[in-house]
């Protein structure tokens, strides 16, 4: 039997269900989950937002083949206000290190938020510095490298306070809080992702 979750993963917990350190949180401290699910891809322990759980290996591979191409959406509170030029800079792809090597980025969209996401406050709050203002901007990849989002906007001087994915493809965070854990049924979950049944 298959099962697949959609999670709104809280800044601080782990994408995972092994304790690396007795402090961690993990995604086992969120729900009761199953024993034979995963997480569909990861978000960084100070990264939130959506996250897809499920024991599908079909739905895991399409999602994240690089040929398939499907559309993650960000919203990223960062330091500073990102003019035309650096917006363009991440539409058209930028370099970036991975793994010690160059890398250029597939081309993105990139735009300012305005007015700003209402997202609840995180725990711990973000820093603030009163000399330099923020801003939040939408950024859609259709690539997942580690810590990219976070690499791309400090290549263009923007560093990130907050990063959320918001979706992928159709699926929205909508109405969830972090922490909150929704069971889907197979056709609405693969018809939001734009996944063959």
């Amino acid at each position: 039997m298959f099962y697949y979750y959609v999670i709104y993963k809280p800044y601080g917990v782990l994408s995972q269900f092994s304790r690396e350190a007795p402090h961690h949180r993990t995604l086992a401290d969120l729900y009761d989950f199953p024993k034979d699910v995963y997480p569909v891809g990861r978000l960084d322990q100070d990264s939130e937002g959506l996250l897809i759980i499920t024991n599908d290996k079909r739905l895991n591979s399409q999602l994240l083949n690089p040929r398939w191409a499907h559309e993650r959406s960000y919203w990223v509170q960062v330091e500073g206000i990102p003019n035309e030029e650096a917006l363009t800079r991440l539409n058209n792809g930028v370099n970036i290190r991975i793994k010690k090597r160059d890398y250029r980025t597939r081309p993105a969209k990139a735009k300012l938020l305005d007015p700003f996401p209402t997202l609840p406050d995180r725990d711990p709050p973000i820093r603030v510095r009163k000399s330099i203002p923020d801003s939040w901007i939408e950024l859609r990849l259709t690539e997942g490298k580690n810590r990219q989002v976070r690499r791309m906007c400090a290549t263009v001087g923007f560093p990130v306070l907050r990063l959320v994915r918001a979706a992928i493809e159709n699926l929205t965070l909508g109405d969830m809080q972090p922490g909150d854990v929704r069971e889907w049924q197979a056709p609405e979950l693969l018809r939001a992702l734009k996944l063959r049944p």
